[in-house]
């Protein structure tokens, strides 16, 4: 039997197809890439925006039309948030966020049974699912999601909704899953989670206790941690951090918006003033620190003077590099109901302006490593014969190496947002 997988959405999505992909795969089925022909096709869909929900569903129905005997399964948010939605033709199972880690049996049993089985569960008890995942892409870098669930209940978002609350890998389990793809090969952890920052909640352990059980490991060169929220950012928060060196200066600082106003509807827990302290926390802690976030603009009422507002705060901030994203709304969250809806027309305009404002900043803080020497993971190899890797800021860089070394970097040139360098002569 063979199976095919698709992720739409976040890195969470990624690692739990991936962690699906890998039970198959142990049941003796094998992968073989989506374009191909398949026996079941595993989708894993996003509900963060409108955009999520239309792909997620056109992606479904496609499927069926290519592989009408193929049999479908629908897993991730938006099978978590509407089952009934996606159980179209061709769907053979729907199991959401929860029982990932049943997701052979629960197929088998839909065949078995000759219908279609929805596993998606709503309300009780929420535990951290203990999914696992041995293999990534390349030999260098391996996402470990140590985090789930949210509680923040920000104005815009669904995610509260879907994931459930706050739940963690117990830190035992985390320095146990790091040590095993340490052994299997790979010298970076990225840690990840829905709401990162609040590993640990309700135990005496946070965050940082279980960077620092990943940072123990000699296999482990590098850890990269995934979005924050710049209230977890303290002063003591950050003098811990510059105790475990094998954490890269790359930090994603969530912040949607440089507008107090506009913030305070969206029901973030933070104002500019306390986001720019947050961020200057750690660019002065680091040596050339990339500090990168997500915005999100055309948020109901944000006003032109708002707008404006953020474009420069960016610029205030000094962010390596920026993700945009429209405003969409979303059934069952406040913002959904607030008036000062915008028109499409306006969320097109303001993005492409803060993506072209983000594009700036990103060759200004490349330039800025240009005469600098930096550790680089090498992971691919060029046309030119050449390869590329990665600094510490997660900026891309191309020199003479070999895949899986990490070699000290002198760079000479930047090309847009790459790098180019040569091998310190120390090396």
């Amino acid at each position: 039997m063979r199976i095919a997988c698709h992720t739409l959405g976040c890195k969470v999505n990624q690692y739990d197809t991936q962690a699906m992909l890998e039970c198959f795969e142990r049941a003796g089925y094998m992968h073989t890439p989506f374009q191909e022909e398949a026996d079941v096709y595993l989708v894993n869909t996003c509900t963060v925006t409108g955009t999520g929900d239309k792909k997620s569903l056109q992606l479904i129905r496609r499927i069926h039309r290519l592989h009408p005997e193929a049999g479908i399964i629908v897993a991730g948010c938006l099978a978590q948030r509407d089952a009934r939605r996606v159980l179209l033709p061709g769907v053979r199972l729907v199991v959401g966020v929860r029982r990932r880690g049943e997701v052979v049996s629960l197929y088998e049993r839909a065949l078995a049974e000759n219908r279609p089985v929805c596993a998606v569960e709503q309300g009780g008890t929420w535990s951290f699912e203990p999914l696992r995942v041995g293999r990534h892409e390349g030999k260098t870098r391996a996402t470990l999601k140590i985090q789930e669930g949210c509680d923040r209940y920000c104005a815009y978002c669904i995610i509260p909704y879907v994931r459930g609350p706050v739940r963690s890998m117990a830190p035992a389990a985390v320095e146990s899953e790091a040590r095993r793809l340490a052994e299997a090969g790979y010298p970076e952890i990225v840690l990840t989670g829905i709401h990162l920052g609040s590993y640990g909640r309700g135990t005496e352990r946070g965050l940082l206790d279980a960077v620092e059980r990943v940072q123990n490991i000699p296999g482990v060169k590098r850890i990269r941690l995934g979005s924050l929220e710049p209230p977890t950012v303290t002063e003591e928060w950050v003098h811990r951090l510059l105790t475990l060196d094998k954490v890269c200066p790359q930090f994603h600082l969530s912040m949607q918006s440089g507008s107090a106003g506009v913030l305070r509807r969206m029901r973030r827990q933070y104002d500019p003033k306390g986001y720019l302290k947050a961020a200057r926390l750690l660019q002065n802690a680091y040596e050339h620190c990339a500090i990168t976030t997500d915005v999100l603009t055309a948020f109901p009422g944000e006003t032109e003077e708002e707008a404006l507002e953020t474009e420069a705060f960016l610029g205030e901030v000094g962010f390596a590099r920026i993700h945009v994203f429209p405003y969409s709304r979303r059934a069952g969250t406040l913002a959904d109901k607030m008036p000062g809806q915008l028109s499409q027309e306006v969320k097109q305009e303001r993005t492409a302006r803060l993506i072209a404002i983000g594009n700036q900043l990103e060759r200004a803080f490349v330039q800025k490593l240009v005469g600098s020497c930096q550790e680089v993971l090498f992971e691919s190899e060029t046309s030119e014969g050449l390869w590329e890797g990665y600094t510490p800021q997660y900026v891309r860089v191309r020199a003479r190496g070999r895949a899986g070394q990490i070699a000290r970097v002198c760079l000479e040139q930047a090309q847009g947002t790459l790098l180019l360098g040569s091998i310190c002569e120390e090396e």
